[in-house]
Formats: C-alpha cells, structure tokens, sequence
C-alpha cells in the first residue's frame, strides 16, 4: 500500500512540475528575446541621432526600436505612430521590453517611442545626445506618455 502510495505521488509530482517547467520556458523565452533587443540597443550607446536611420550610422527613436527588435527577430512597424496602431497589446503594468509611447499631447500620434529597460529607465535615440539610457520620470518626456505596448 506504501509503495502504491509513493509510486502516485511521485507521478503527480512529476506531472505538475511538468506543466510548471512549460510556464517558465515561455517566461525565459520572453525574457530572453526583450534582453536580447535590449542588449542590442545598449551596443549603440552614443549612436548619433539621424531622422530617419535605421542603422549604427544613426538612429531616431522607431529606427533604433526597429532595429534592435530586427536584429532579435521580431520584425516591427517603422514609425511611432504605427508601431502604436498595430504592434503588440497595450499594457499598463510595464515589463522589461515593453516600448513607451510618447506624443506632444494626450490626444495627438506619438512621435517618440522608446524600449523599457527596468527600474523606471529607458533607451532611446534623443535628438540631442543620440542612444541614451533616462529614466521614465524624466521631466521632458514623463509629461507626453500615452501609453506602452508589449510586443
């Protein structure tokens, strides 16, 4: 009886760590493909801001968000504006590789998107001092955030 007893435990137990194992390989994939964009991104510190590039000879913002994405295999929309219409699901609990959207004004397109990176920073392309690491309470873009995606 004893035997029988520990014979099921040991398949129930088993059984469920199974299915734990499944939920923890897609969380480490989504981990692993957010790093890898971000790490990406963090290689291109000091890239020059170009209006429109898409490459490590000058980045804007939805160029080096493209670019980094690109690169760890997830193909997005080239502006802003689009990658907020049509990437991803809209969140409001921010995760490691969520992209933060930006606008002049709450009821206008976002112009500025940039990648989350954890502990309320960001990388982004700045017109000024190309890819940069800032914080999210940043005083110039904390006030135009309309929202994030994660893709």
């Amino acid at each position: 009886m004893l035997k029988k007893f520990i014979v099921a435990f040991v398949i129930l137990a088993s059984c469920g760590s199974l299915f734990a194992n499944k939920g923890d390989k897609a969380e480490a994939a989504y981990y692993d493909y957010h790093i890898k964009a971000i790490q990406i991104a963090e290689n291109n510190m000091g890239v020059p801001y170009r209006w429109g590039g898409m490459s490590p000879y000058g980045f804007d913002c939805s160029g080096l968000v493209k670019y980094s994405y690109g690169k760890a295999g997830r193909t997005l929309y080239r502006t802003a504006a689009q990658m907020y219409a049509g990437n991803g699901y809209r969140v409001s609990s921010l995760k490691i590789g969520d992209l933060l959207f930006y606008a002049p004004s709450k009821a206008s397109k976002p112009t500025h998107v940039a990648i989350y990176i954890g502990y309320g920073k960001m990388i982004m392309a700045s017109s000024s001092k190309g890819v940069i690491i800032t914080t999210t309470n940043n005083p110039y873009w904390h006030p135009r955030f309309i929202g994030a995606k994660r893709v």
